[in-house]
């Protein structure tokens, strides 16, 4: 039997140590022993889809207070689903004529221009696959009721909320008043919440459906979970004999949703929190003495219970910019990914709720390591953002060439 060292020498893989949280580009989360079981024991199996799925519902029921639930293949493909769903209903002659035909079918999908964001893909484009049009409301940082209000037309066939880190976080209309609306409007709100804790608000708030991926805090495989009332999750299933046929979910996929569901019921989430917050402690005993740092603990931009260590570099003590340290540190063997989503402002953060035992120090190691070093050799401040980003796309593009 190969070892997971055998694996990453045949492909030639890079080790990775991830401090940057539970991102699709990196794998997203280590699978819990529970959904990995799961999904070998039924892998060597056959089984009725809809029967799996169905049994699937009643987990998802149950952990999130739905009536109702499926897995599919990620959680943009519970949008796309979702929205689709709320447009053609169970007609089953409208589900196959998405997404280019929408003769007859309401089709605009309201959304607050902040949350029309890219979390690897546009949301905007999400809408658009279902064959809906994006309505923004309000302007990327402002938003009012009344922008809501007035966005709510005669198409209007959803509405469409996202919960995450990457939406513009000042000026927005809250869940709680943006639901509100909705209902007393009568129209369908879709919640995206792909990499949050809470499973009950939305539902509890009004939404028809919250959608969630298995793959990131819940440590399930790839997959996304549709939740919600019976009428709206039937319809967006249906979409698997239209549109969502190319975002089908094996019955790996399923079972090991469920069992990440199950087990997440079952965790300690105290002594999780107690382990992680060691390590920050460990972060800021060994960085706080390494010039051009300065730390800070950073609570979860969606009150999610999680804290990270903000790392703020100045680049003329450390001798290099903050997205030359997140480089130097990710060109490493192993490869040590930070969170540098909001780098240009010259900080990246540390996560480490995908740590294995030790590799917090390895961490600590890494960046005091690459900061004297570019003090010493001063070889630091060498290229810009923009460099970065060009090089960057021009990487993406050179795919699979490297």
């Amino acid at each position: 039997m190969s070892t997971k060292a055998d694996l990453f020498e045949r492909y030639n893989l890079t080790q990775v140590i991830n401090v940057s949280g539970t991102m699709t580009a990196l794998g997203a989360s280590r699978c819990v022993p529970q959904a990995v079981a799961a999904g070998a024991d039924i892998l060597t199996e056959f089984v009725r889809i809809d029967q799996l799925q169905g049994a699937a519902s009643r987990v998802i029921a149950q952990s999130t207070g739905a009536e109702a639930g499926f897995v599919t293949a990620c959680s943009a493909a519970g949008i796309v689903l979702g929205i689709a769903g709320c447009m053609t209903g169970p007609d089953l002659a409208r589900i196959e004529r998405l997404p280019d035909d929408v003769r007859g079918l309401k089709n605009e999908v309201v959304v607050q221009a902040g949350h029309l964001i890219n979390y690897g893909a546009p949301v905007a484009q999400a809408i658009r696959q279902s064959g809906a049009t994006p309505v923004p409301v309000g302007s990327a940082a402002l938003a009012h009721a009344y922008h809501l209000e007035s966005a709510i037309a005669e198409n209007t066939v959803a509405a469409l909320y996202v919960v995450s880190h990457h939406v513009v976080q000042e000026g927005q209309i809250p869940l709680v008043e943006f639901a509100s609306i909705c209902r007393k409007r009568s129209v369908p709100l879709i919640v995206d919440m792909a990499s949050e804790y809470d499973l009950r608000t939305p539902l509890a708030l009004g939404a028809c459906l919250a959608i969630y991926s298995s793959h990131k805090f819940l440590g399930g495989p790839t997959a996304g979970i549709v939740a919600g009332t019976t009428e709206a999750v039937r319809n967006a299933y249906l979409q698997n004999r239209g549109i969502g046929r190319p975002m089908k979910v094996g019955k790996e996929g399923i079972v090991g949703a469920m069992a990440a569901l199950e087990a997440w019921r079952e965790r300690d989430h105290q002594a999780v929190k107690k382990q992680e917050a060691t390590h920050l402690q460990h972060w800021q005993e060994v960085l706080s003495q390494v010039p051009g740092l300065h730390l800070e603990i950073h609570k979860d931009w969606t009150d999610n219970p999680i804290e990270r260590l903000k790392v703020t570099v100045n680049p003329q003590q450390a001798g290099l910019y903050a997205w030359e340290l997140a480089d130097r540190l990710a060109a490493g063997e192993p490869s040590i990914q930070v969170r540098d989503d909001l780098i240009e402002r010259g900080y990246f953060f540390l996560d480490p709720c995908n740590l294995k035992a030790g590799q917090q120090v390895i961490v600590g190691r890494y960046i005091q390591e690459a900061v004297e070093q570019a003090i010493a050799n001063g070889d630091g401040l060498a290229y810009s953002l923009s460099e970065r980003r060009n090089n960057a796309i021009q990487a993406a593009l050179n795919w699979p060439r490297g």
